[in-house]
């Protein structure tokens, strides 16, 4: 029988597992990709889910895909940090690729499902948020 304090430690190094390979696969494979659309010379196009325009629809997409997952990663404000990355997955799954069928939606969701997981859990004990919290006790 394994004790409380080793699950708990399996527990929390699992949630950094994860934190760390979601926050660092948005990041490189989706969001800095989109940083450099932003602010590159090329001429923007790019989904306007909410009709306020492909520019401003992108800018809050980077932010949550750069800025977020760079917090995720940190486990800084984590909870804060995952509630636009849930928004812009299940707004890609099911407004951008909504048409696409699962296949299309998968990705979007699987990142969704598991950013939604850790708002739940929370980031677990290997997180700057669990450190400042330790501090103000």
């Amino acid at each position: 029988m394994i004790k409380n304090s080793v699950k708990a430690t399996y527990h929390d190094f699992g949630l950094l597992i994860l934190r760390l390979f979601l926050g660092l696969a948005m990041l490189f494979a989706h969001g800095l990709g989109k940083w450099e659309r932003l602010f590159g010379e090329e001429v923007i196009q790019f989904a306007d889910p909410f009709g306020i325009g492909a520019i401003p629809s992108l800018a809050l997409t980077v932010i949550a895909e750069v800025i977020c997952s760079i917090l995720l990663v940190l486990g800084l404000l984590t909870r804060w940090a995952l509630l636009p990355l849930i928004i812009t997955m299940f707004v890609a799954a099911f407004v951008v690729h909504g048409s696409d069928g699962f296949g299309g939606m998968e990705k979007a969701l699987l990142f969704g499902v598991s950013y939604l997981t850790l708002f739940f859990t929370g980031p677990g004990k290997y997180s700057l948020d669990y450190v400042l919290k330790s501090k103000n006790k």
